[in-house]
């Protein structure tokens, strides 16, 4: 059995409204390592290499994963 590290999530300042319920939460304090989650299903956590956060972001910000265009 792997044993998971203690992540201490945090979302962002909007989603910090009483009335926002379903945002996506980040957790960095695990050295090497990141973990995403939904605030819905807290149970369900994604990890990944901060070299692959890095090349994550810079793809989001380059408008990659745009769901407009």
């Amino acid at each position: 059995m792997t044993v998971r590290p203690e992540f201490e999530f945090v979302r962002t300042v909007a989603c910090r409204d009483a009335k926002v319920d379903n945002c996506p939460e980040v957790a960095l304090n695990v050295p090497g390592e990141v973990a995403l989650r939904d605030s819905v299903r807290p149970d369900t956590i994604v990890t990944m290499t901060a070299a692959q956060w890095v090349d994550l972001t810079a793809a989001v910000k380059a408008g990659e994963y745009d769901l407009n265009a």
